[in-house]
């Protein structure tokens, strides 16, 4: 009788990212997974130690994929909106998988080349060294955070989104002035979270780095006046 078949590490994270495609992190299993490929768990478990290992990996080889042929090019925020852009692309074409990102983030390959040309672009920006890990981290958490709420608007139905629409205009053009004097007032221009996504990432990714160019300008300014006042 031949034996099982043996699957490799990738062919585990390819079966892995089709469940992931179709269901989610809350019911994706290394039992389900197991099943999809006619094996039994203690088998992928000599490739990864846990379930949370496992979803790592498959999140990083989106990030892995993302960056495959990425060149910085630009100024410093040119990089990182060009970056974000790139994962924000990568994760909306496997939307399923951003929460698993936004959820159990990765310590791969992929992880570390985005990590890599995030810390690089900051330093580029001429922010001082000691600043530059704070920032990475609100830069990431922001990135990760936008993506993840964009990815679960993409994984809603057709008909969900018809309904969702019809209850977005009967709770705002219905909504009573008296109660919600703003909210009448403004009904006919206020528009539902689905619409202009990457004008709004763009945006808001844009106050992160106005932000930090601020901090920058404002460190400069400091050290003149210092430099002034020593001579």
């Amino acid at each position: 009788m031949a034996g099982r078949k043996r699957w490799s590490t990738d062919e585990i994270l390819d079966a892995a990212a089709e469940l992931l495609r179709t269901g989610d992190a809350d019911t994706f299993s290394v039992r389900k997974l197991a099943a999809t490929l006619g094996t039994d768990s203690s088998s992928l478990y000599r490739h990864f130690r846990n379930k949370t290992e496992l979803l790592r990996a498959v999140a990083d080889r989106i990030l892995l994929a993302a960056m495959d042929g990425h060149r910085p090019e630009g100024d410093w925020k040119q990089r990182l909106m060009s970056l974000a852009l790139r994962l924000r692309e990568a994760f909306g074409q496997q939307p399923q998988l951003a929460s698993v990102w936004g959820r159990y983030a990765s310590s791969g390959t992929g992880s570390r080349l985005v990590m890599e040309e995030v810390l690089q672009a900051l330093r580029a920006s001429g922010l001082p060294d000691e600043r530059i890990p704070a920032r990475y981290h609100r830069v990431a958490v922001l990135i990760a955070a936008l993506i993840a709420a964009e990815a679960g608007a993409g994984t809603v139905t057709p008909a969900e989104h018809e309904q969702g629409m019809e209850l977005f205009r009967v709770a705002v053009l219905g909504a009573d002035p008296e109660r919600f004097p703003a909210l009448a007032h403004f009904a006919r221009e206020v528009r539902p979270l689905g619409e202009d996504r990457r004008a709004a990432f763009e945006d808001i990714l844009g106050a992160q780095l106005a932000a930090i160019e601020a901090e920058i300008g404002t460190l400069s300014d400091a050290g003149t006046e210092a430099g002034g006042g020593a001579s």
